[in-house]
């Protein structure tokens, strides 16, 4: 049967993939809300949403459609990361279920108020963590956990992503709004390697920049060495030869884990099971939030002989 959306955040980077999902699932988009209104895109996907800048006239007009019997199945959240644990809330207000972008909430004891609400309307709180239905990181995870081994793998994980002085002054670059780099842009790879590897068993920071921060991890499966930088002179000479502006990079014991394609209907896979109500929720976010808060407020230790091989070069 056919499932009524609303969007919170329609004019964000990660919208269309959203607005993809709903489509291909074959499904109706009936409302949108966004303070920038360079929202176009929407006609790309659905002819007749109705479309608002103000919150408040948003919540009335959902709420208006609850009241004649027309109400929304599903709430769709891509708005900045501060914002979510109240636009969960919302969704749940309005009887609908949830479906966020990451990180679901900041703080780890936030989930805790949105499993109660979760009990007390009936709905679901569902997340994206599309890499868990990348192909190639599914069949990864079956050979690391169908293999026994005694010792721990080391892992080398490297994300850097170029961005310009804008990312720093807008929400992303504040704390409190976007959580830091260990949370607006690790919590996909933590929850990778949690996924992967098993539970923390030690965490270390490093190095805790505004642009940068890296540190080791101790899993119940793995070591694991990373480095998170939004800083363009972190790019290997390889990316910068390439004129590549992002490098990626998974090593498991010395051998390179190749998973940048695949990455195109990823979304569109998360909400057919969200749909299906196998989604992603609240315990399955959080040990990377837990461990994505305790990186942020960690002390940095400095650079040592189990930092990134990135960061032991610089210091050299």
């Amino acid at each position: 049967m056919l499932k009524r959306f609303a969007l919170l955040g329609a004019a964000g980077y990660i919208a269309p993939r959203h607005l993809q999902a709903i489509k291909d699932s074959e499904n109706t988009l009936v409302a949108a809300c966004d303070p920038n209104d360079s929202v176009g895109i929407l006609d790309r996907y659905f002819s007749d949403v109705q479309f608002f800048k103000e919150f408040e006239r948003f919540d009335r007009h959902v709420e208006k459609l609850r009241r004649k019997g027309a109400p929304i199945n599903y709430v769709s959240i891509c708005s900045p990361n501060y914002l979510h644990d109240a636009h969960i809330r919302f969704a749940m207000r309005v009887g609908a279920d949830a479906i966020c972008e990451k990180p679901l909430v900041l703080n780890p004891w936030n989930l805790d108020a949105l499993a109660e609400l979760e009990q007390e309307f009936g709905k679901r709180i569902n997340t994206i963590l599309q890499l868990r239905v990348h192909p190639v990181l599914i069949k990864l995870r079956q050979q690391v956990w169908k293999e026994k081994r005694e010792k721990k793998r080391n892992v080398i994980l490297t994300y850097i992503t170029s961005r310009g002085d804008w990312y720093l002054v807008s929400w992303k670059g504040q704390l409190d709004r976007s959580g830091g780099l260990a949370t607006n842009i690790g919590i996909h790879f933590f929850d990778l390697l949690i996924w992967l590897f098993g539970p923390v068993q030690y965490s270390e920071v490093h190095v805790n920049e505004p642009r940068k921060t890296g540190g080791y991890l101790e899993l119940l499966g793995a070591t694991v060495q990373w480095l998170l930088s939004i800083d363009r002179q972190d790019l290997p000479l390889t990316a910068l030869e390439q004129k590549k502006t992002t490098f990626r990079s998974l090593a498991i014991d010395g051998k390179e884990i190749e998973f940048s394609e695949g990455f195109t209907n990823l979304h569109t896979q998360v909400y057919e099971e969200i749909l299906a109500g196998r989604g992603f929720g609240i315990e399955d976010v959080r040990p990377s939030i837990t461990l994505a808060h305790d990186i942020r407020v960690a002390a940095p230790k400095g650079i040592r002989s189990n930092s990134h091989p990135l960061l032991q070069r610089e210091a050299s």
